[in-house]
């Protein structure tokens, strides 16, 4: 019989590891602490991960109309790289929570550290159309960018917990840090080298950086390890009086509903503004333009959602991105473009945010990883039906008039979603913060 503690040997006297007992080996030596100076290594390194692991979805983006030209299919088509990519990164971001939960963030980190680089560098060698696809979707996406989304939102929600709306925020401007930095470099190294030889560069960039920022992420948080098998707390049974599954769905479809509208100025921006006479370099500095301002909107959304709560803080950034999107209808010149986009920008910043912090506030600690996954899945659906379906209408009528129109409606259900639940928060006398 083995000691406790101590790893079995072979007939050579090797020890011999297994995965999962190596990885709770390694939690197990960890120290557990949430004070000190290594919170805040942690959510430095969970912001360049962000950052660098989140490029995936802005091949797409910038790439539509060369990869469209190349393998000659429509603009409707030609989205579907992005909408897939999306699509795996939120399947993945489900299996990688459910992961995260179970041998802490390090793990899917580095597994996405590798998968998004191998994703990227194959995509660029893809022959055909359904090889590009699938080296995106599944590589880059599924196994890649979503590794270094999920977990490590819900991570950094157990670390700090006085100020967890600021931190979450912090940690997911790294999207949009992406968004500012990204789309520049990738139109730069497409007009010299094409597309392809972009994808190889971006490529080797991430394995370069996220395989050292994902191995800082080795502790757990001791609150979590002794949360593990306890009994569920009374205020987690019936959140806002609803069984826990029907309040995910709930929140889930509300997803839904602000992400395809939040998808048609970030995925067509380009496109768009090359529709108008403008060039594509100036289509993806307006992109930047509105990512970057995310930045600063999210930031300060963080800081309003730890005082007024995930669920208001998601009401108020809802109804200030159906207003501009219905000024997006109006702008058609270089400087209304310009002015529009940032205003997006800091009107949406705050959106996605708000779900994490939502499912942290009426869900247990433990269940964050998956929960959290699954409530992201759909807004990343959201994302990806909204890029897609925008560039279906646009095929149908020649104009994204109706696809803005589209985006509206759906933010429109959001709206009505996100009341009705603070509605019957109130009615129920239910704190939402």
């Amino acid at each position: 019989m083995t000691a406790p503690g101590h790893a079995p040997k072979n007939r050579t006297g090797i020890i011999q590891l297994n995965f999962p007992v190596y990885i709770r080996f390694m939690n197990d030596q960890a120290p557990y602490s949430s004070s000190g100076v290594y919170p805040l290594i942690r959510l430095f390194a969970s912001l360049g991960l962000m950052t660098v692991g989140t490029v995936g979805m802005y091949v797409g983006i910038v790439g539509l109309k060369p990869i469209a030209a190349e393998f000659g299919i429509s603009r409707g088509v030609g989205s579907l790289p992005y909408a897939l990519f999306m699509l795996g990164y939120g399947v993945g971001n489900i299996a990688h929570g459910r992961i995260a939960d179970r041998y802490g963030t390090m793990v899917p980190a580095l597994i996405g550290s590798i998968m998004l680089p191998v994703g990227l560098i194959l995509s660029a060698q893809a022959d055909n159309l359904w090889q590009f696809f699938a080296a995106i979707a599944l590589l880059a996406g599924m196994l890649g960018s979503s590794a270094v989304f999920t977990p490590v939102i819900a991570d950094i929600s157990h670390w700090f917990t006085g100020r967890r709306g600021l931190a979450v925020a912090f940690v997911l401007s790294g999207s949009y840090f992406a968004g500012a930095i990204w789309p520049p470099i990738l139109q730069y190294l497409i007009d010299t080298d094409g597309w392809r030889s972009a994808l190889v560069t971006v490529g080797y960039i991430c394995l370069a950086t996220m395989i050292p920022l994902s191995a800082l992420l080795y502790r757990k948080p001791a609150h979590l390890l002794e949360a593990k098998g306890g009994e569920r707390e009374s205020r987690f049974k019936r959140p806002l009086g609803l069984a826990p599954n029907t309040l995910q769905c709930t929140i889930c479809l509300a997803g839904i509903g602000c992400c395809v509208g939040m998808s048609m100025p970030q995925v067509h921006i380009v496109a768009y503004a090359s529709d108008l006479g403008f060039s594509a370099q100036r289509g993806a500095e307006m992109l930047s333009l509105m990512l970057g301002c995310g930045i600063i909107s999210r930031l300060t959304s963080g800081w309003i959602s730890d005082r007024i709560g995930g669920m208001r803080t998601l009401l108020l950034g809802g109804g200030l991105q159906g207003v501009v999107l219905a000024a997006f209808l109006a702008a058609d010149s270089m400087t209304a473009l310009y002015v529009v986009s940032a205003c997006f920008g800091l009107s949406q910043g705050g959106i996605v945010p708000s779900y994490a912090i939502i499912v942290r506030t009426f869900f247990p600690a433990g269940e964050a990883g998956w929960r959290i996954g699954t409530t992201l899945f759909f807004t990343i659906l959201g994302m990806a039906f909204g890029g897609w379906l925008a560039g279906f209408l646009y095929d149908l009528t020649g104009s994204y008039t109706v696809s803005f129109i589209n985006a509206l409606a759906f933010n429109v259900m959001n709206f009505a979603i996100v009341a009705f639940l603070l509605t019957r928060a109130r009615h129920l006398g239910v704190a939402t913060r």
